[in-house]
């Protein structure tokens, strides 16, 4: 069997949006030392990103929000430089400094790469540890902690780089992955399966009723054995009809009861059977090709906890 790899870079830890903010450097810390402590560090191949390219960025996201993201950075870095502020808002959550253009373009290259070792069979699956996050920037919008989404990028990179004819995203944060909907609903190519609690954020939950879209909305307090069901019952026909040549995920652990950012009801064991699952489809249909790439997930413990189950099925260890 190939290794798992373990995408990460220090850039991610730059990017910071204030005191006090969910979405926080210290979340990778967490994982980090969860790693080391456990000893599971010694199971993974860990790789450095380099910068993805505009064009490939520009396979999800319009050329204007790229450019406008791009302006943003370069008028802060010259702010800085002249002792100016160091952050400017984009929506009263999603903040940027001048180390966030980098890290977003750097979190989209560690998706990009990952799948890039993985078709090539260096990997058989990846994760990557990456911030900002990705999943509710849309086509022509950054919002929801997020810029660039990381797993619609590497979901088109794939079918439209590599010519694979049938790639699925399974997204399983606690909140609705509304940018990847809106980057990918009506490409029959990727599939997109998701639960998120609803009603929550982001406004609406799922905006589209596409036919490759597979949204499982559940209400606040759901708890593991209960989206088991739904999963085997919703997602699972639907991924094994479709036949994935490879498996993204939007690996968000926010749906961890002991995480205030939402309130639902998930323990470690829930995202193993998860992943499971997953990897059981990709070990049919795909050569067993996943890259994961991690979303949301605030309580520190509770995230480190989850992601160390989630790779301990993904390196079989």
């Amino acid at each position: 069997m190939g290794a798992t790899g373990y995408f990460s870079h220090r850039d991610f830890w730059k990017h910071e949006m204030g005191a006090g903010h969910p979405e926080c450097p210290e979340r990778l810390s967490a994982i980090e030392d969860r790693l080391l402590v456990t000893g599971l560090d010694h199971a993974l191949e860990r790789r450095e990103p380099g910068l993805a390219a505009l064009a490939d960025i520009e396979l999800a996201h319009g050329r204007m929000h790229v450019a406008s993201l791009r302006g943003l950075n370069d008028m802060l870095r010259e702010d800085m430089n002249a002792g100016g502020p160091t952050h400017t808002s984009l929506d009263p959550d999603t903040m940027i400094n001048s180390f966030t253009w980098d890290a977003a373009l750097r979190a989209a290259g560690a998706a990009l790469e990952a799948t890039d070792a993985v078709i090539a069979g260096e990997l058989e699956n990846a994760f990557c540890a990456v911030r900002p996050p990705g999943h509710h920037a849309c086509r022509d919008k950054a919002m929801g902690f997020c810029f660039f989404n990381n797993v619609a990028i590497a979901a088109k990179y794939a079918v439209e780089r590599h010519g694979l004819k049938r790639v699925a995203i399974v997204d399983f944060d606690v909140h609705h992955g509304n940018g990847t909907e809106d980057i990918v609903a009506g490409d029959e190519r990727i599939l997109m399966v998701s639960f998120f609690q609803h009603p929550f954020y982001p406004e609406g939950g799922s905006q589209s009723d596409a036919a490759n879209l597979v949204n499982v909305p559940v209400p606040a307090y759901t708890k593991g054995m209960d989206l088991r069901e739904l999963i085997e019952m919703m997602w699972m026909p639907r991924l094994e009809a479709h036949r994935p040549e490879m498996i993204f995920i939007s690996a968000g652990f926010d749906a961890h009861r002991e995480d205030d950012m939402g309130q639902m009801g998930l323990v470690e064991q829930d995202y193993v059977w998860i992943t499971q699952r997953i990897k059981d489809v990709a070990q049919r249909y795909a050569q067993g090709r996943i890259v994961s790439c991690l979303e949301g997930g605030y309580n520190l413990s509770a995230l480190s906890r989850s992601v160390e189950a989630h790779l301990r099925v993904l390196a079989d260890v």
